[in-house]
């Protein structure tokens, strides 16, 4: 199965029409016709079955037939993780955690962080593109990059998790995830988190954990993270 995405749909919608990028993918590329059938979700958990009416690759129309939605999972997980140095490393974390299953991520700027900004939009689509290929219903959610100092002062609410390298007693995460819970884990940036970073979470609540024995890159301690969660929960 192939799926597309389209934001605006919910299931208020009988017929509708695609963006010319995908109406041009659908026509050109796949050479869909009148009569074939597409599967579309919003990212909202809703999965469409439609056919296509008219297969104009500048406005491809179709009519919803079925739908179906996902039921959430019981918990949920908030990934916040400082940029890495490369942009084509955090858009890997940001595909792979998508596809194993992802519901928030904030870009955290630290103290020791190279770079400060990221493309929002290309960052976007890189999650658009990981869900559709993963066959989910449910986009993660991308926040704007925000300071450490800034994002520690928010209430957070369910299990709260820094992982970090420096010294000091630290159990490991598969220990201190609990199934069901909702889960927020900072990760920091290559040069990882400062001494002061660490006990201001800490002061806020934040639980320290380790990912294992060995030192891992941003990128991979995020995914790390994210796939102990996710088998803690299933």
């Amino acid at each position: 199965m192939q799926l597309f995405y389209n934001p605006s749909l919910d299931n208020s919608f009988k017929q509708f029409f695609f963006s010319p990028e995908e109406s041009k993918h659908i026509a050109k590329v796949l050479r869909k016709k009148e009569g074939d059938i597409l599967h579309i979700t919003n990212g909202k958990g809703y999965l469409f079955e439609a056919e296509i009416l008219s297969a104009d690759p500048k406005k491809c129309k179709a009519q919803i037939i079925s739908e179906d939605k996902t039921i959430p999972k019981r918990y949920s997980l908030h990934l916040v993780v400082a940029p890495t140095k490369m942009n084509d490393r955090y858009e890997w974390f940001l595909e792979k955690v998508t596809e194993i299953g992802v519901d928030e991520i904030t870009p955290v700027i630290c103290e020791r962080s190279e770079r400060k900004a990221i493309k929002m939009e290309r960052m976007e689509r890189v999650l658009q593109s990981a869900m559709k290929q993963s066959l989910q219903t449910f986009l993660p959610k991308l926040n704007p990059p925000i300071t450490y100092k800034q994002y520690v002062q928010q209430e957070i609410k369910g299990l709260k998790f820094i992982a970090h390298c420096d010294k000091g007693e630290k159990m490991e995460l598969k220990r201190r995830v609990a199934p069901d819970k909702d889960v927020t884990i900072l990760i920091g940036p290559e040069g990882d988190f400062s001494p002061s970073e660490i006990s201001v979470a800490l002061e806020k609540g934040f639980v320290p954990v380790s990912l294992g024995n060995t030192r891992l890159r941003t990128e991979t301690a995020a995914i790390v993270a994210c796939t102990t969660v996710s088998i803690i929960n299933n």
